[in-house]
Parts: C-alpha cells; structure tokens; sequence
C-alpha cells in the first residue's frame, strides 16, 4: 500500500482551498487546481519543507520543549527530560521515520482541529503554515 502525504487533509491552495490527495504511480501527491488545470506536487517536497519549518523553530529550543513534554506527558524526572531532549535534538532522523509511517489519523485530526494549516502555492512552495499558538509563560506577566 503506497504511503499517504504526511500533511493529508491539512494542506491548503493560497486561495484557502483545501487540496486533493491522489497518486502518480506510487507516489502520493497533493492536487492543486491551477484555475482548472491539476498540478501534482509529490507530497514529500511539501512534507520536507514544512519539516524543515519545524526544525528550525525547534533548533535551540531542545531543552525548554523537551520540560514542557514531560510536563505534558506526566514524567518530570531527568531521565524522561532528558530522553526528550536528545530526541529533538535529533529530530531530522525522527522525520525521516515520519515520512515513512506517516502520521497517525487521530493525530492529523487534532492537528486539523486546532489550527494546524500548510498553505502552498501552484508549484508546491511552502507559503506558510499556521500552528497553534502555545502560551508563553512570559505573556502572562
């Protein structure tokens, strides 16, 4: 069974309009409508460039991400901290595994439902994507 886009169901044209899933071959692909012509646009050049969003936002951050998931997930002790930490500061190979098994369904869910969005362009260009906002303990003050 060909694997599905990682993003499936949370990827949007710059018009706001969701984009269809179909496969070229074995490769899935998001569908944009091109004032009706169908571009394809293998899904891993999407998937990797938001990937890559994210890489960089958690690039120096490791530590404080990884006490708020373990906080999250109940385990504050410093070997799940810790744990975390090496985790996403090795998170290209935790992407590349991603891209492999592709996310779970109920996670793409609750992502769709809290926000999460991909905006691309007619060539598969990374626009933006939104992402719910996290709230800093510094707003607050």
């Amino acid at each position: 069974m060909p694997r599905q886009p990682l993003f499936a169901g949370l990827v949007f044209d710059e018009f706001d309009r969701p984009v269809e899933i179909a496969y070229v071959g074995q490769e899935p692909c998001y569908v944009v409508d091109d004032a009706g012509f169908k571009r394809h646009i293998p899904s891993e050049q999407v998937d990797r460039a938001v990937l890559a969003r994210m890489r960089e936002q958690i690039a120096g951050n490791e530590r404080a991400l990884a006490e708020q998931a373990a906080k999250m997930l109940g385990s504050e002790d410093i070997f799940s901290k810790a744990i975390l930490e090496n985790q996403l500061k090795n998170i290209e190979k935790q992407f590349d595994q991603l891209l492999e098994t592709g996310l779970p369904e109920d996670a793409r869910l609750f992502m769709g439902m809290s926000g999460f969005k991909v905006i691309i362009n007619f060539h598969g260009d990374v626009l933006r994507f939104d992402q719910p906002a996290i709230a800093d303990d510094e707003e607050g003050e």
